[in-house]
């Protein structure tokens, strides 16, 4: 690892003002899981380091007057999967946090660090999505708000700019009748990276689902929603033939990358698989 300057900014405005005038020469540093790994292998060899250590308005969990949860973008994974609220009101959201990476990750990594990182094989970014969540990004100049599309650009790309923070992440209330479940495939047990995963949120009236948002990830170079799987679904009493089929469509509809881990074909087959399994499980039929 190469000497670096380690700055810590008091506050969002210092922080932004700070990657504006070092540029490509700096990073910012969060819990540094991703970030110091890839400064070893020398993959990243920054000049300046502008940690977020000191801004910890940025860390907790709370509800806004909707009745929505705002995270912290500072808040560890492990945090967001014990928090009593968002166990409550977004299981599937905790259940998500508490199987990201491994324990150390957990206690370290940041939500907000790992949507900024963008790496396609992680777990937030896909369940994020189905719970049509949005990112507040801050900087000198102001606040923006968007849409989790809008700030996923592409493969380790987002849509921060260069004098940006991620500062909060924004989950809207979930409707009275909705429910959700956050599904992974692992080649291997000893393995921390999903290979596929699958966000499922669904409004249901018993046995039949009124309304569905799917999310895939891990599979795609970015999550993606599937609107023809989710039409299908919409207004159908779920059925173990129901599940297979919307499945089908919903491992048709992706554009699975293809790398050591494992090709395109064989990602199209995981995703029929685990989405058909989520649907049937949430709407408590056999996991076949």
């Amino acid at each position: 690892m190469l000497d670096f300057d380690f700055l810590e900014p008091a506050s969002v405005t210092e922080a932004s003002r700070m990657l504006a005038d070092l540029g490509d020469e700096c990073r910012v540093i969060a819990g540094g899981t991703a970030l110091l790994l890839g400064m070893r292998q020398r993959m990243l060899t920054p000049t300046h380091l502008v940690s977020l250590g000191r801004l910890q308005h940025l860390r907790g969990i709370a509800l806004d007057a909707q009745g929505g949860l705002r995270i912290g973008a500072l808040t560890p994974h492990a945090e967001v999967a014990a928090s009593p609220l968002v166990r409550e009101r977004w299981p599937m959201l905790a259940s998500m946090a508490s199987r990201v990476a491994n324990p150390q990750v957990r206690n370290q990594g940041t939500i907000g660090g790992n949507l900024c990182y963008a790496d396609p094989s992680t777990d937030p970014p896909g369940c994020l999505l189905a719970l049509d969540a949005q990112v507040v990004l801050s900087s000198a100049r102001g606040e923006r708000v968007l849409a989790m599309p809008d700030f996923l650009v592409d493969y380790y790309t987002t849509a921060l700019e260069p004098d940006e923070l991620l500062s909060e992440i924004r989950v809207p209330a979930m409707a009275a009748d909705a429910t959700g479940r956050y599904a992974r495939f692992l080649r291997t047990a000893a393995e921390h990276r999903p290979l596929v995963s699958v966000a499922l949120v669904a409004r249901r009236q018993g046995a039949v689902c009124t309304e569905a948002r799917i999310a895939v990830g891990a599979s795609t170079p970015i999550p993606v929603r599937l609107p023809r799987a989710e039409a299908f679904l919409a207004g159908k009493t779920i059925t173990p033939e129901v599940a297979a089929e919307a499945a089908a469509i919903a491992a048709a509809d992706i554009d699975p990358v293809s790398d050591a881990r494992g090709d395109a074909d064989f990602r199209r087959a995981m995703v029929r698989v685990v989405a058909q399994r989520n649907i049937a499980g949430l709407f408590g039929l056999p996991e076949e």
